[in-house]
């Protein structure tokens, strides 16, 4: 049997923004939902790591980098349209 796809994320947020919140909170919901257990999240705050997302192109927050797997996908905002979320990274919007 072979292993669930393990879908990679980077979201960059400006520390406590409220959009920053709602992309986590939304995205956090969503993994739940439609990537149980298949999922890691790794949040990147670019007030404490500036270069980090210059490093990256990232000139607005929030944005989410679904890393794995290919193809790289970014998507900015609230992340707060589940449909348009899961299109942009390539899943059905069926939960499992």
């Amino acid at each position: 049997m072979s292993r669930p796809l393990l879908y990679k994320f980077r979201l960059y947020v400006a520390d406590d923004a409220q959009n920053g919140v709602l992309a986590k909170i939304n995205l956090a919901a969503i993994c739940r939902a439609y990537l149980p257990d298949q999922h890691e999240i790794e949040i990147v705050d670019v007030l404490v790591e500036p270069n980090r997302a210059l490093k990256d192109g990232i000139f607005m927050t929030p944005t989410l980098i679904k890393l794995a797997p290919s193809p790289v996908r970014r998507i900015v905002g609230t992340l707060s349209q589940t449909e348009v979320v899961l299109q942009a990274i390539g899943l059905e919007a069926v939960p499992v």
